[in-house]
């Protein structure tokens, strides 16, 4: 019998493995436990319980002692892959890296040497402009108010539409303040929706959110130079990637979103993101290899440029190692946050790209990602 292949799932930013009953990987992780074991992940798929905002060490050590609990609860010599969404794939990057130093009493090492395969996905390796807005201290107000209105999504499929528009005119400011107790209203208002005892729980992860934000700085473009000079490559460890790209706005996105009142405020929301996304000098351009800019060709036709995007992290930034999937899809789409209302458990839409991403592209990012996963180093 096959020793078992453990595939951990790590959140990225402001992100959750659960949160009373609202699941960050939820479809994700139901897909993979459904194909996995036809493809030949014969183990355990678990969402890694991280620190939202903490810095990429913490993070990382938490991760750490996360793989340390699988090995330890499992038979010998059972392998395992990480698969990172967001600042969730440095997560995976740094606790692999040769020598690394985490703030845990895990041994790292061992920790390490039972990985066989890193993938992130949507992953700012080159960092994201949208960083710098959530560094000031309006950006932080806008981060306690985004992640309430993620939560309200996952419960309730929709925001009500006015903290659409209001959530977007909050991201039209660029960093610059709006209106006084405008952000915090907002978070109040959608946070009174919630039962007494869900609203307890996530002022419990607010909290967390509060007191340790050092992840914002370091997944700007300027921290990740830092971070990419000094995290380097295990030996044997296979590295992948799921880029992702949204449609420009325009027409074609609009017309895309549908008709929809709900959408078409989301859309406005997603327009403001895309914006704050774009801003990455052409300096960051990367190097690409022949490989991944095939794979890049095949999925959009063209290489894209330095300012396309996914509503959270330009898609050259997310390049790295094999590209093993590539989607016309937003940050969230990937991970199953899409318009799919007819799916049981139902895929809920957090924001109206225009992307066109359904279940079925779902379905074949994932596919690829677990045949990636399952293939022989």
């Amino acid at each position: 019998m096959p020793s078992p292949h453990h595939v951990l799932l790590v959140p990225g930013f402001f992100g959750f493995a659960n949160l009373n009953d609202f699941a960050y990987f939820g479809h994700v992780r139901d897909l993979l436990v459904e194909i996995g074991p036809g493809l030949g992940l014969e183990g355990e798929v678990r969402a890694v319980e991280t620190s939202p905002t903490a810095s990429l060490r913490k993070r990382a050590a938490l991760l750490a002692e996360a793989i340390h609990r699988v090995l330890d609860e499992g038979p010998p010599g059972a392998s395992v892959s990480l698969v990172g969404h967001s600042s969730g794939g440095l997560d995976a990057r740094l606790v692999v890296s040769p020598e690394v130093d985490l703030p845990t009493s895990a041994d790292v090492e061992r920790a390490a040497a039972a990985v066989r395969g890193v993938v992130c996905v949507a992953t700012p390796h080159l960092g994201t402009p949208v960083a710098h807005l959530f560094n000031t201290l309006l950006g932080q107000q806008l981060l306690r108010t985004l992640s309430v209105a993620t939560i309200y999504t996952l419960r309730a499929g929709r925001l009500p539409i006015r903290a659409v528009l209001r959530l977007a005119r909050l991201f039209r400011f660029g960093g610059d303040a709006p209106p006084n107790g405008m952000v915090e209203q907002l978070a109040r208002d959608l946070l009174a929706d919630f039962s007494r005892p869900r609203r307890a729980v996530i002022e419990t992860f607010l909290e967390s959110l509060g007191r340790d934000q050092d992840l914002l700085g370091q997944i700007t473009p300027g921290g990740m130079d830092v971070f990419n000079a000094a995290t380097g490559e295990r030996p044997g460890v296979r590295y992948g990637c799921v880029v992702t790209r949204a449609r420009a706005p325009g027409l074609r996105s609009v017309f895309s979103a549908g008709l929809d009142p709900y959408a078409q405020a989301t859309h406005a929301l997603f327009v403001a993101l895309y914006r704050l996304a774009s801003r990455s000098p052409a300096a960051r351009t990367p190097r690409l290899d022949r490989a991944q800019i095939v794979a890049l060709r095949r999925a959009y036709d063209h290489r894209p440029d330095v300012r396309a995007n996914d509503g959270m992290v330009p898609t050259l930034s997310q390049v790295r190692g094999t590209v093993v999937h590539a989607a016309w899809a937003d940050h969230h789409d990937v991970i199953g946050h899409f318009n799919g209302p007819s799916h049981v458990p139902p895929h809920l839409d957090w924001l109206a790209s225009g992307t066109g991403f359904d279940r079925e592209g779902f379905t074949a990012a994932w596919r690829d990602v677990a045949t990636w996963l399952a293939a022989p180093a």
